[in-house]
């Protein structure tokens, strides 16, 4: 399905990225850091409109703001992604969200985009790339079926995302599918410290020509 048509299912999906860590390991908001001229943040957030509309930016900071996006405060403080995610699924009228760590910077359109219908078509209440490390839940699809288990498995005490959907339907989708979009496997590989920071602007580098989007 290319560009056009996932934007035409748009009612049906809405976008949210999750900014509200505290970035200890990293020094300083990862979020802002640039990639090819571009903070990383507005990189995430250009990759997700292409496929679910304008997103909307959960926990981040006001410096957000000054990126001409949408922010909303973090319900659940505290509580971590698990509560982002519930936060997320509040604030949205769309059946199906998209919601995506803020920084994953090797996220693509053609994956996302697949994300996108696979969920669409998904009898399910959450669809999940799964990776070597395990389920990759912060580049996934929830629909709000999944809200009322996550609100009550974080009134329980459990922060841990993947035990906040043990009640919920889950489609997972595996590496033999995903890699075709990401040969290299790099689609969940995260930025949490500054020598992640080197490694994927040096990785950028090599795949990027100046100009390019």
């Amino acid at each position: 399905m290319v560009a056009s048509e996932i934007m035409a299912q748009v009612p049906q999906v809405a976008g949210f990225i999750l900014a509200g860590g505290e970035s200890s390991r990293m020094g300083r908001d990862k979020s802002l850091l640039e990639l090819s001229g571009v903070p990383l943040l507005a990189r995430t957030a250009r990759l997700v409109e292409s496929v679910a509309g304008p997103p909307t930016v959960v926990g981040g900071a006001g410096e957000c703001r000054s990126l001409g996006l949408r922010v909303i405060a973090d319900d659940w403080p505290g509580a971590g992604p698990l509560g982002g995610i519930a936060t997320a699924l509040g604030a949205s009228s769309a059946p199906w969200n998209l919601i995506v760590a803020c920084d994953l910077p090797h996220l693509t359109q053609a994956w996302l985009a697949y994300l996108v219908e696979r969920a669409l078509a998904s009898p399910g209440d959450a669809v999940l790339p799964m990776s070597a490390r395990g389920a990759e839940p912060l580049c996934a699809m929830y629909h709000q079926r999944c809200a009322p288990a996550i609100r009550a498995a974080l009134a329980q005490g459990t922060r841990k995302v993947t035990d906040g959907l043990q009640s919920v339907l889950v489609e997972m989708i595996g590496p033999l599918e995903w890699k075709g979009f990401d040969s290299e496997g790099l689609l969940f590989k995260n930025m949490n410290s500054p020598e992640d920071y080197e490694e994927t602007r040096a990785r950028l580098g090599e795949r990027e020509r100046p100009g390019e989007k």
